[in-house]
């Protein structure tokens, strides 16, 4: 069986890591599947791309297609091009996507168009709000793959729901939190540790990236002052992301709590998140890993493709007003609700489940 792999950005790389490892372990087994990785270089910053193959010991790509940034269309329209060029040079029994960004539905249209199979791992997630691309890159995807492979029974609820066959649809838990579990005794303090004077619990982490916080410049300068004022003495760590760094521009913020620093590669930035007071994102990927932490998580977005994370997690959907954080943040701070389980199935295994169920699928087209 030869599967090609794909990997378009930060979140794909971290979810490609454990899949690779769990068919080598196949092969060295002496089971017939082996893998080729393309990445299509939708995220090109070091820190952003390169970093992740480095420390979670993912083999160099053997091609990327290099497509860089763009609009919605350029990128997706290059990366179809490129890969369908890739597919006519290297042939393969299945492609393999994970994940919403644009690589993940631009590379299954060209595969399927090609006749080839395709699996979506983390498939049937839904926000519900079309105003996000990677909404629309869910649904797309989702549309035409061939085998799904779920992060929650909900999910799984979603793709049966749409009509998708119920023997293609395998609910085997969260790639994400199988790196989590494979790196935690490898993962280290960021070299501005000391300067900043962190400590275990005395700090509060920040991300922020959507279009609904970050496009307009004054709202986003309102949104990190109020957030600075809210916090006390706590301190703020803000990874900012290069697009919002670009958008702030050379603006001269009043700010006595946030700390900006470049953007962190994983073994640092699980490091931040597991030791500190709470989180503050608009990411739906950290709401997983701060579920498994038992870290508070205030996700500022009105809708949540990761249901599970608020029902059982730490989780706590606030919306994209500053007000709207303030009350759930003081809630939080007088209540210091900590309680929260980990979701079915989210237990390192996930990757394992998945190429066990690929080696036993019949890929005859």
């Amino acid at each position: 069986m030869k599967i090609t792999i794909i990997a378009g950005a930060r979140p794909n790389f971290i979810k490609i890591a454990p899949i690779i490892k769990a068919i080598e372990k196949q092969q060295s087994e002496g089971k017939a599947i082996s893998y080729r990785l393309v990445h299509t270089g939708q995220h090109y910053d070091k820190n952003l791309s390169d970093t992740f193959f480095e420390e979670l010991k993912i083999p160099h790509p053997d091609t990327n297609l290099e497509v860089k940034s763009g609009s919605q269309a350029k990128q997706t329209s290059a990366i179809m091009v490129c890969f369908e060029k890739e597919l006519t040079q290297n042939p393969c029994d299945l492609v393999l996507v994970v994940g919403d960004v644009n690589s993940t539905m631009a590379c299954t249209i060209v595969a399927k168009k090609m006749n080839i199979k395709v699996a979506h791992v983390e498939a049937g997630i839904r926000s519900g709000d079309m105003s996000m691309p990677e909404e629309i890159n869910r649904i797309v995807t989702d549309s035409i793959t061939d085998y799904f492979f779920t992060t929650s029974t909900s999910a799984s609820e979603n793709l049966l729901k749409n009509g998708v066959q119920s023997s293609n649809v395998h609910f085997v838990g969260n790639v994400m939190i199988d790196t989590l579990y494979q790196n935690l005794n490898r993962i280290s303090a960021p070299s501005f540790w000391d300067e900043f004077g962190l400590e275990t619990g005395n700090y509060i982490i920040l991300t922020l990236h959507r279009p609904s916080n970050v496009d307009e410049e004054q709202s986003l300068i309102n949104l990190l002052e109020g957030i600075d004022k809210m916090v006390g003495d706590k301190k703020i760590i803000f990874p900012i992301h290069p697009r919002t760094k670009a958008i702030l521009g050379e603006t001269n913020l009043n700010l006595k709590n946030i700390l900006f620093v470049e953007p962190q590669g994983y073994l640092n930035f699980m490091y931040l998140i597991k030791n500190s007071f709470a989180v503050i994102t608009d990411s739906g990927g950290i709401s997983e890993e701060t579920t498994v932490l038992g870290i508070p998580c205030f996700t500022m977005r009105t809708t949540t493709e990761r249901p599970e994370t608020i029902e059982i997690g730490t989780n706590n959907l606030v919306g994209i007003s500053i007000e709207n954080l303030e009350k759930s943040y003081k809630k939080f701070k007088d209540t210091d609700m900590r309680q929260h389980k980990i979701p079915e199935l989210w237990d390192g295994k996930a990757s394992e489940r998945i190429i066990d169920i690929l080696l036993d699928t019949n890929f005859t087209n």
